[in-house]
């Protein structure tokens, strides 16, 4: 998955860059705004436009951005970045997973799109909770958690790609 540091990432042709960057994030936007600012000089650099990039979607750019996400709690192949990302989940008592399924169909009905969380190093338990919590937003609030929790699963992702330690 990793391009092997910041200089190949740099060294990558636009067409390459934009493909890898599509595996991080699939907002066309984003991919746009981050590859357009290379070459970057640093890890954290990149790590900032991705979150300026983040900050300035669009409602219809971070529905983009969701629709590259599986549901916290579906099956995903552990190899992938999204089974990574949920083995707290995967190894959840059936029980918080019915009630994770539950939640995320009650999320959906609520807010229209999937509910987002950055899930690493997250049992379920706490990702039920957070969801539990997070039903009590209202629609303004629960876009800005859903960013942030985007250009948190960004940053964790960018970091993979260039074969950093996430």
């Amino acid at each position: 998955m990793g391009v092997t540091g910041l200089a190949a990432f740099n060294a990558l042709d636009d067409a390459a860059v934009r493909r890898r960057l599509a595996e991080c994030c699939t907002s066309p936007g984003w991919v746009a705004a981050v590859a357009g600012k290379r070459p970057y000089a640093g890890v954290d650099e990149l790590l900032a436009a991705s979150d300026a990039a983040v900050a300035a979607l669009s409602e219809e750019e971070l529905a983009a951005a969701l629709a590259g996400h599986p549901r916290i709690g579906e099956r995903q192949d552990a190899g992938s970045w999204s089974g990574q990302e949920q083995a707290g989940v995967a190894s959840a008592a059936d029980q918080v997973r019915r009630a994770l399924a539950d939640g995320n169909a009650a999320y959906e009905q609520r807010f229209g799109h999937i509910y987002l969380v950055c899930a690493t190093g997250r049992s379920g338990a706490e990702l039920l909770d957070l969801l539990h919590q997070r039903l009590g937003n209202d629609d303004g609030a629960e876009w800005q958690v859903v960013g942030a929790e985007l250009a948190r699963i960004n940053q964790i992702r960018l970091r993979k790609l260039l074969g950093a330690a996430a």
